[in-house]
């Protein structure tokens, strides 16, 4: 008899756990969650930061400055493919999320961490590699900002907060 509690007790555990490990990998496979939105870190189990300095990820824009209310191309590449992702742009005095995204690739949707449309996320875990964006600054002035983005190689493997050039706002003193 106790070996059969031992036997039940070991697929009660094993059953919780694959249940746990599935609902987790449910979950993230339709984009980041809010518990996120701050330090752009994925909450997976036993994930591994990677280095930001060993990236395969750039940021790129075509504008070095803008004004405000001005729309601005963001074009993410990466030469491996990755799963997922999480992209915000970032006032440089203060550190917090600007402005909010008006176009997104196919497999991205908007999560709003602080305010609507300010962070973009993955909205599937098909395979991506090359994605453009266009992000509004705010109608108001609000500084330099840089764009951030956090990705996702595998539910294992990623990298936080690879960041972009300055882009400075126009018209500042």
């Amino acid at each position: 008899m106790e070996d059969g509690g031992r036997a039940h007790s070991a697929i009660v555990g094993w059953a919780c756990t694959t249940l746990c490990l599935v609902s987790c990998v449910a979950a993230f496979s339709q984009g980041a969650s809010h518990s996120a939105c701050s330090d752009m870190m994925p909450r997976h189990l036993r994930v591994q930061l990677h280095s930001s300095n060993s990236n395969y990820v750039t940021i790129h824009t075509n504008m070095s400055f803008f004004f405000p209310g001005d729309r601005v191309p963001v074009a993410v590449r990466s030469t491996r493919d990755y799963m997922g992702f999480m992209l915000q742009a970032r006032r440089v005095s203060n550190n917090e999320i600007a402005g909010k995204f008006i176009f997104l690739p196919p497999g991205s949707k908007l999560l709003t961490c602080f305010e609507d449309g300010d962070t973009v996320t993955h909205s599937d875990k098909s395979l991506k590699r090359n994605l453009s964006f266009i992000w509004k600054a705010p109608d108001q002035p609000i500084g330099d900002i840089k764009f951030f983005i956090s990705i996702v190689q595998s539910y294992f493997v990623y990298w936080a907060k690879i960041e972009s050039a300055v882009v400075a706002q126009g018209g500042q003193n």
